[in-house]
């Protein structure tokens, strides 16, 4: 889907939707599949369409969902400041704030490990919420 196939005002869900129904083999089912584990481990996230891609969100973004040829990934906003017991990231590792999951053809996702790091995430952005609305009520 090219940025200008998205029209003003369409609902993000919709084009999430409509990205993976483009991607018409295993990497519309991996991101589908992700979707539905992102929105199980926290049902008050947001859907968002920036950048071209998907995004989700819950007191800002916790990831985007790139498609590429080989992979699917999953950008975590602030992934270096996350715990990865499951040992899930395996992209973006030298970064100083984000981290990645590229999920390619035929992997497994813990999808226990994945649920958590995805509430682990929302808690940090909420966290990061109180202090700055302490912050502005002094």
């Amino acid at each position: 889907m090219k940025p200008s196939d998205a029209k003003p005002g369409q609902p993000a869900s919709e084009l999430i939707s409509k990205r993976i129904a483009e991607l018409d083999d295993w990497r519309g089912e991996t991101l589908s599949r992700m979707r539905q584990l992102i929105k199980s481990a926290d049902p008050e996230i947001v859907e968002e369409w920036k950048w071209a891609v998907p995004v989700w969100s819950h007191d800002g973004i916790i990831c985007t969902g790139e498609s590429y040829k080989a992979s699917v990934k999953l950008t975590f906003a602030r992934g270096a400041s996350l715990k990865d017991p499951g040992q899930l990231f395996n992209s973006s590792l030298g970064g100083g704030t984000r981290r990645a999951i590229d999920i390619h053809e035929g992997d497994k996702i813990d999808v226990v490990a994945f649920k958590a790091l995805i509430r682990a995430a929302v808690a940090l952005n909420g966290a990061g919420k109180s202090r700055s609305s302490k912050n502005t009520r002094s």
